[in-house]
């Protein structure tokens, strides 16, 4: 590693596996279970596409539910954002990213959890060893709509932690951004107030927008200063939430406290949780003291990849620059779906992917590349997440083969364009509705058109392309939003049906087609479960029947579904079934089903028919599957890749 010298003193710029293991071992000295992450894309969850935070998955027990590894639970999140797509092409804005996260579940608060970050944070021996001095954090303001109080606790705890070192962080309200450009900060001001749009969390916002029975409560959110110039296109001033890039947020510690009454006051959580999310790329800059987070070590192999096939520099200027970013940023995020098992569709996750890959094709265009470069950069970031994701680096042909198919289909898609192209300019104009059009109908980006447009000396109404776009992206949002609907797995009864028989289905898939079957994604609603697994051949119509016989003879045997907590070597060692590319902590959850005389104190696991690293919810007994005499039944059976085959099948 490279020594850099810094006013704080001399510090070595930090690699990200080298952040990433020194903050899950710093929360494991602290009594915290290291949890793997959950897949990018969630298995079991119909009302979200993407698993977009480290809060996502934990959501069940922040809300009650008993964890099986404890009260104090820490992770690194593989996390996509897909309304982030526009922002990128600056220094800090990633669609796909990796979350730091600790959670405390009625056990410790704010006592505990800002001096642990600030710690992690600073300290030489166990932390990242950043510089204090360039440390700036908000706090709730409280909120007038509601009478909520502002958190001056967690703002004498900040003063007391910048005291220790020596620091005078001064308090100062700003409530809104809009009161921060107009304000900007004084002289030692450190800790900054803001109101409940930036520092309150609920999963309805605002306190007043919350519904009876909800809990929430106040945030309070770190900074880095980088020392970037500020830029007076934001506001006259800079504060701590500016959009100039000089202050970047790298860690955010969510206190549950509350829970709305149904008259629309508040009272205190009985049992209180903490949510901590801080990125993991924000975070190496940091320790580069570099607000460029393209910078940082796993985007040097696909960089440099970039630079050589484009004979291009990153850096040279500000539109070379952005398009490296998109480029990097919708790569590395293709790469980790692709290896999760999605494929570029017209339809859910598989429209994302493609609209990254085509995004990501263009600006390759804008750099010169004449050949085919994707699949190479694809390769970097195989090789940077190497040993902690190395299920991307064994889809790596996969990876590759898809990347060139969708990029073949593409041009094809881009000379269909300009054929309507060219059928739309013979009315001497292009209106925003035919952009609008063009782009949405036939992938055919704006800038494409608008370039034609130009040589052909014809008009183009943007101003109307705009406006049909916002229109268009207000609907996907909304839409976004609804299907997100706070984040919660569906745990309906006939959801969990299916869960359990989701994991019957793997074991008589394995039995009829040979131990080879191995899990390589799912997708689980209340109206049908599907399960992606590999074999190199289509199922025969007397092996589909196979299968469901055994299925059907197993749930209608009444059989008990037991969970058992145990080491995961040990859980290894009886054959449990794991999913493919998940890192596990030293404790893990198990689901056996059957045999038929197995209880919660002697589940018998190793007379079991089936055997699966699980984190639940399942039914108690497989009598409930086929409660009013239902049985299981395929209802398709298909290739979804090399390989790799489907099945969709249902309970009636």
């Amino acid at each position: 590693m490279k020594p850099e010298l810094r006013h704080y003193g001399i510090v070595f710029i930090m690699k990200v596996s080298q952040v990433r293991q020194k903050y899950l071992a710093f929360f494991k000295a602290r009594g915290h279970t290291v949890v793997p992450t959950a897949p990018i894309v969630p298995g079991n969850d119909p009302t979200t596409l993407f698993t977009s935070s480290g809060m996502q998955p934990l959501i069940p027990y922040l809300l009650g539910k008993d964890h099986p590894g404890g009260t104090r639970i820490t992770d690194v999140q593989l996390s996509f954002r897909a309304g982030d797509i526009e922002e990128v092409g600056n220094n800090r804005h990633t669609t796909f990213f990796e979350m730091l996260g600790n959670w405390s579940l009625g056990d410790y608060f704010k006592q505990e959890q800002l001096p642990w970050f600030f710690e992690f944070l600073t300290s030489k021996e166990e932390g990242l060893e950043l510089d204090p001095s360039k440390l700036y954090v908000t706090v709730f303001a409280g909120d007038k709509d509601t009478g909520m109080a502002a958190d001056m606790e967690a703002v004498e705890i900040w003063q007391r932690l910048f005291k220790e070192k020596g620091i005078d962080a001064a308090f100062a309200e700003m409530d809104t951004e809009e009161a921060g450009y107009e304000r900007g900060m004084k002289d030692h001001e450190r800790i900054f107030s803001y109101g409940a749009r930036k520092n309150w969390w609920s999963r309805s916002g605002v306190p007043s927008n919350m519904p009876a029975g909800e809990p929430g409560g106040p945030d309070s959110e770190v900074f880095y200063d980088f020392g970037l110039p500020h830029d007076e296109k934001w506001g006259e001033h800079c504060h701590p939430n500016c959009d100039c890039g000089r202050f970047v947020e790298i860690g955010n510690s969510v206190f549950m406290q509350f829970l709305k009454n149904a008259d629309g006051t508040f009272s205190e959580l009985p049992k209180k949780n903490v949510d901590f999310g801080g990125g993991l790329e924000r975070l190496t800059a940091a320790t580069r003291n570099d607000a460029d987070i393209f910078l940082i070590d796993v985007f040097d192999s696909a960089r440099s990849v970039l630079e050589k096939k484009t004979s291009t520099i990153y850096g040279t200027d500000s539109g070379v620059t952005r398009s490296f970013r998109i480029i990097l940023d919708h790569i590395r995020a293709a790469t980790f779906m692709l290896a999760e098992g999605i494929l570029p569709s017209n339809t859910e996750a598989g429209y994302v992917l493609r609209r990254l890959i085509r995004r990501a094709i263009r600006e390759a265009d804008r750099l010169g590349s004449k050949d085919a470069v994707l699949p190479d950069v694809a390769a970097g970031f195989g090789a940077a997440y190497a040993e902690q994701y190395p299920h991307v680096q064994a889809a790596a042909e996969k990876i590759r083969s898809e990347l060139a198919k969708e990029e073949e289909q593409f041009r094809k898609t881009l000379i269909q364009g300009l054929r309507e192209f060219e059928k739309l300019q013979k009315n001497g104009k292009i209106t925003g509705e035919d952009a609008f059009v063009l782009f949405s109908t036939y992938g055919f980006p704006f800038e494409l058109t608008a370039e034609r447009a130009s040589e052909l000396n014809i008009s183009i109404d943007e101003v109307d392309f705009l406006e049909a776009m916002k229109k268009h992206q207000d609907t996907s949002r909304a839409g976004g939003a609804q299907r997100f609907a706070g984040g919660l797995a569906d745990h309906s009864e006939q959801t969990v049906r299916y869960h359990t028989t989701h994991h019957i289905l793997l074991k008589a898939l394995q039995m009829v087609l040979g131990s080879l079957v191995k899990q390589r994604g799912s997708n689980i609603t209340a109206e049908r479960l599907r399960i992606d697994f590999t074999s190199p051949a289509k199922m025969t119509d007397e092996q589909k029947k196979q299968v469901e016989e055994i299925v059907n003879d197993v749930v209608y045997q009444d059989l008990p579904v037991i969970r058992t907590v145990m080491p995961r070597d040990e859980a290894e060692q009886l054959g449990a079934q794991m999913e493919f590319g998940v890192k596990y902590p030293d404790m893990v959850s198990v689901y056996s089903v059957g045999p038929k005389e197995a209880t919660d104190d002697d589940p018998k696991i190793p007379h079991a028919f089936s055997l699966e690293f699980c984190g639940g919810p399942h039914v108690s007994n497989t009598s409930e599957i086929h409660e009013g005499g239902k049985k299981f039944n395929i209802q398709k059976e298909e290739a979804v890749a090399a390989g790799i085959r489907r099945i969709k099948a249902v309970i009636e």
